[in-house]
């Protein structure tokens, strides 16, 4: 599904991802780890295409297509869903219309109809209800006031809602408590434990993994993977630190 070759990404004329290499079948969820500044969130960002990351070497290929050539809304159209680490605040546009629209713009942008608002209601509180957040909490603007949790819980109404083949999850344990780890944890399960689709899960700790289970995990440091390995892996991590497989 998702082939990354020797990728090579810079911010501010600074070199952050220096030859990473990773390949997502679909059906599997991979876990990135790794210390701080190794490149994790820069990952997501290029995947997704956010300006102000530049690519100056190597290939990113999703179901086949050059994802690199892909404005932003069509790598979202095609399947991607990028999920912040701090979800951003919309004053004055509530979830309902948020979702709405972004599903809809995804949906004319591959030829379907737009889905009719009782469908999208139905579909939107079905979300909300499968993740524990208040249904009235989708009438109030995207993120404004919400506690850390109940952003995170919102952001997997999302993801359940756009419904992608492909989600890269940045980080979505941080700020959790251990309630709302479980029920996110649940929802990615719920959502993207499917045939067809793929998680890249970026993350620092293993908690997270303790309801995700992944079946590869990959250390990231110094903008390249220096270690792959299964779920064992990130117990080792837990153990005994970054230090030595990083060096």
């Amino acid at each position: 599904m998702l082939k990354i070759e020797n990728l090579h990404a810079e911010i501010d004329g600074k070199a952050i991802l220096k030859g990473l290499s990773l390949s997502l079948n679909a059906g599997e969820i991979h876990a990135i780890m790794g210390p701080n500044g190794a490149g994790k969130s820069t990952l997501g960002y290029v995947l997704a295409g956010r300006p102000g990351y530049e690519v100056t070497e190597g290939s990113v290929s999703f179901e086949g297509a050059d994802l690199l050539e892909m404005a932003p809304h069509a790598r979202a159209a095609a399947g991607l869903f990028l999920g912040f680490q701090y979800p951003v605040e919309i004053p004055g546009v509530s979830n309902l219309q948020f979702l709405r629209e972004a599903l809809n713009a995804q949906r004319r942008s591959r030829g379907e109809e737009p889905l009719s608002g009782g469908d999208f209601i139905k579909r939107a509180r079905a979300q909300a209800d499968a993740l524990g957040l208040d249904p009235d909490m989708l009438k109030r603007p995207v993120n404004v006031g919400f506690s850390g949790g109940e952003k995170k819980r919102a952001e997997m109404v999302q993801m359940g809602i756009i419904d992608p083949k492909l989600a890269i999850l940045d980080e979505t344990d941080s700020g959790l408590d251990i309630d709302a780890l479980r029920a996110v944890g649940a929802g990615i399960n719920a959502i993207m434990r499917k045939p067809g689709k793929a998680v890249l899960l970026i993350t620092h700790y293993q908690r997270l993994l303790d309801y995700v289970r992944p079946d590869f995990v990959h250390v990231l440091a110094g903008g390249r993977i220096v270690r792959s390995g299964g779920p064992e892996l990130a117990h080792q991590l837990e153990a005994e630190g970054y230090a030595d497989i990083a060096a």
